[in-house]
């Protein structure tokens, strides 16, 4: 069993701040043989593990522009914000090439987070048994609801993985690792707080009683696990990473600028505890 995960939280455009961090990992060549994250995150880590320095940058910075890539047009035309065709289709298989052989090489263990929609669990998914489909996972991962479709995968219905388990830091302390780097995109005081828009969100999903639930329920799991975060940090079992500045992008960001600040923010602040960060991960073996 390995004993030092990396955890890589969501949170949609936020990620360009773990996509930097995740840069400078790669520029240090700092492996860690277990990464888990969930939407944003996933995608992210998905990069980090096929080795593909700069690619993140690539396709959330350099394409978010593109009409193609999030537009009103796109939900007016197909239902969603995003247009998920274009990101997990032809920006990858065409654009900005994913290296597959690279990624199902690697002997890192990459797993993806989402969420049920029948039964409102998280469900998590190890790239050794998702071979080639992985973008189809990266998709449900990142699937929000309203603005996006759910994604049928294996005989289940799937969405965005921050539902039933936005940090998924315990799951990863199940699979083996006893201490944990968590990537968060919030800054240090953020609380989730509880929606107003419980009407809304059980009149939608009125066929799905139990993903409505955990939509309802998400801020206390959240908040819950973001406690024990600290709990564990404190015990020197989990080092976080976080934005040190006021953030400036939200879940949906199109400003091209402000995202680039952001992933810069995540290299400064990676290069600034990474000292610390290593002397933190010495007594455990990381590197791959």
């Amino acid at each position: 069993m390995v004993s030092s995960g990396l955890v890589l939280e969501g949170g949609g455009m936020r990620g360009v701040y773990t996509a930097g961090v995740l840069e400078y990992f790669m520029e240090k060549e700092l492996y860690f043989p277990y990464v888990i994250g969930v939407s944003a995150g996933a995608c992210m880590g998905a990069s980090y593990v096929s080795r593909q320095r700069g690619r993140n940058k690539t396709v959330n910075i350099e394409y978010v522009s593109h009409p193609r890539y999030l537009s009103l047009g796109n939900y007016i035309r197909h239902k969603q914000l995003f247009g998920m065709d274009f990101i997990f289709d032809e920006i990858p298989n065409k654009l900005v090439p994913f290296h597959y052989d690279a990624f199902l090489k690697s002997n890192q263990t990459f797993i993806v987070g989402t969420t049920d929609c029948v039964t409102g669990e998280a469900v998590y998914y190890d790239k050794k048994d998702a071979g080639m489909d992985i973008l189809t996972l990266l998709r449900a991962s990142s699937s929000l609801p309203f603005i996006a479709p759910m994604i049928e995968y294996g005989g289940r219905k799937l969405l965005d993985g921050g539902i039933a388990d936005s940090i998924p830091v315990k799951k990863s302390e199940e699979d083996g690792n006893v201490r944990n780097v968590v990537i968060l995109t919030r800054n240090a005081d953020y609380r989730k707080k509880k929606s107003s828009m419980e009407w809304m969100v059980r009149r939608s999903f009125k066929q799905y009683p139990l993903l409505a639930d955990a939509m309802l329920a998400r801020y206390e799991k959240y908040n819950s696990t973001l406690d024990y975060i600290e709990e564990q940090e404190q015990k020197g079992n989990v080092f976080v990473i976080r934005p040190s500045q006021k953030l400036e992008v939200d879940r949906i960001e199109r400003n091209p600028l402000k995202l680039e600040r952001l992933y810069n923010q995540g290299i400064k602040d990676a290069e600034k505890q990474f000292e610390q960060l290593t002397d933190w991960l010495k007594p455990h073996h990381v590197l791959v």
